[in-house]
């Protein structure tokens, strides 16, 4: 075999291969004698049917087999002899016109993996921020707690019902003045101002008094989860059977007995437990972020067009799918771009997840950082109790689905390869708070572009200041 490299610019490298005659036909030989083996022809003891006849019948279809075969270990013969790592399946070409007894010639075209020469991740600075749990944020879920557990008793007096009120109501619901499935209820508590029903219902029940009969002329919203019912004209008639006045459960050491606890004290922290695991998750997910714009900035790499163009391909694939069937999915902003915005920031995605992909790659290789089984176990688990009951039913489709498997296996492993680079990088904690550590880093820098500059004081202010 022959092989010349004919070009060799940036990660793209194209090879020219040639197979000598000799070589093809030692390999065709050999194959032929193979299949002799098995070959029944009447008149022929079995395995003594003559090469010209084999040659003729099975032939073509050996030689077929046999190029195949020789290109892709040539293929492979030529990476490996060279060291190289192929980001993405080489594209072979094979030359016109070769005819069976001729030199075989094709050409590779292959575009390689960077190779990553990782930053010292101990020159890393990076912010660790720490949210305190506010008192406020405590007595807030407490509210939240007590309006769930909270009780109701009948109106004393004859008014008319307000916002908050539950008013127990009978109804029946028609469109075009025929009754339609789901439209009907009695003794239903409906709470006043909850959204509970469709947009105008309870607005129009606010002010009716217990005993009233009303109705109430709404229509469906366009996108209704009723397809027959979306956009139509409804007419409810409402009977206000009885009123009655919320009533939050005390916060008290009742109200934690209530939900299995001995005290107020014993349920406050248990609040205050939950919020700093929450804060704590967002805080460490604010410090990967920073880490991961780090490492695109500052770690020096050249992307592989192909890999980036497969990655844009998908995320594009996922936009137009979601614009199809779901276009609340989509950010509200981007509906207003035209396809080739759209397209231009999409691809700087795509390098970024590309370029932090094979970085993050690098460390995991080079620092043997392995997803052990028992790691996938936990996250398997996970992802079942997400569906009450049917916890057996997930568990098998990952086991049976390596692809899904793949899908729990990759955020664990960069979960992984970050903490591994944190325990490296030089971390300053900070105390902030929830809006600052969520705030989004482009929106934070152009609010920080947008407030006014201050006014120059002194000549020998701006000298001291140029001079530090």
């Amino acid at each position: 075999m022959q092989v010349t490299e004919i070009n060799a610019e940036g990660l793209k490298r194209e090879f020219k291969v040639v197979l000598p005659a000799a070589e093809i036909e030692e390999k065709v030989t050999a194959r032929l004698e193979e299949v002799r083996k098995n070959i029944r022809m009447p008149g022929f003891r079995p395995g003594k049917v003559p090469t010209t006849l084999l040659r003729k019948q099975y032939g073509p279809s050996v030689m077929g087999e046999v190029l195949e075969q020789a290109i892709n270990d040539s293929s492979q013969q030529t990476m490996a002899e060279r060291g190289l790592r192929p980001a993405m399946q080489p594209k072979i070409e094979i030359a016109e016109g070769f005819e069976p007894g001729n030199d075989l010639e094709f050409s590779i075209e292959v575009e390689l993996l960077p190779e990553v020469k990782l930053i010292d991740f101990s020159t890393v600075e990076l912010t660790r921020y720490k949210v305190p749990v506010a008192e406020e944020a405590v007595t807030d879920a407490l509210t939240r707690i007590a309006e769930g557990q909270k009780s109701s008793e009948p109106v004393k007096t004859k008014r008319k019902s307000k916002k908050g009120d539950i008013a127990v109501i009978d109804f029946l619901g028609k469109v075009d003045d025929v009754a339609f499935d789901g439209g009907a209820g009695e003794d239903f508590n409906l709470e006043l101002g909850s959204g509970m029903f469709i947009p105008g219902f309870e607005d129009q029940v606010i002010g009716a008094k217990a005993g009233d009969e009303i109705k109430v002329n709404v229509s469906f919203p366009e996108d209704y989860g009723h397809a027959a019912l979306a956009g139509k004209a409804a007419v409810f008639d409402v009977t206000v059977k009885e009123l009655r006045e919320a009533k939050p459960a005390e916060i008290d050491d009742e109200l934690a007995k209530k939900l299995g606890l001995e005290s107020l004290d014993q349920l406050k922290e248990n609040i205050r437990g939950d919020i700093d695991r929450e804060y704590g998750n967002v805080t460490r997910m604010r410090m990967k972020r920073d880490l991961l714009d780090y490492l695109e900035k500052n770690q020096e790499l050249e992307t592989p067009s192909g890999l980036v163009e497969q990655e844009f391909d998908s995320i594009w694939q996922q936009f137009e799918q979601a614009k199809t069937e779901d276009p609340s999915q989509i950010d509200p902003d981007d509906l207003e771009k035209s396809d080739d915005e759209l397209k231009a920031e999409y691809r700087k995605i795509a390098e970024r997840r590309v370029k932090l992909g094979l970085i993050l790659s690098e460390v995991a290789q080079s620092n043997n950082i392995q997803i052990e089984q028992a790691d996938l176990n936990r996250a398997m688990m996970a992802e079942a109790r997400r569906y009450p009951g049917q916890e057996t039913q997930v568990i098998k489709y990952f086991q049976e689905n390596p692809q899904a498997m793949e899908g729990l296996r990759a955020p664990l492993m960069e979960d992984k390869v970050v903490d591994f680079v944190l325990e490296m990088a030089k971390l300053t904690d900070v105390e902030s708070t929830l809006d600052e550590v969520t705030k989004d880093p482009d929106e934070a820098e152009t609010a920080a572009k947008s407030k006014p500059k201050p006014k120059k004081k002194a000549a020998a202010k701006k000298k001291k200041d140029e001079d530090a």
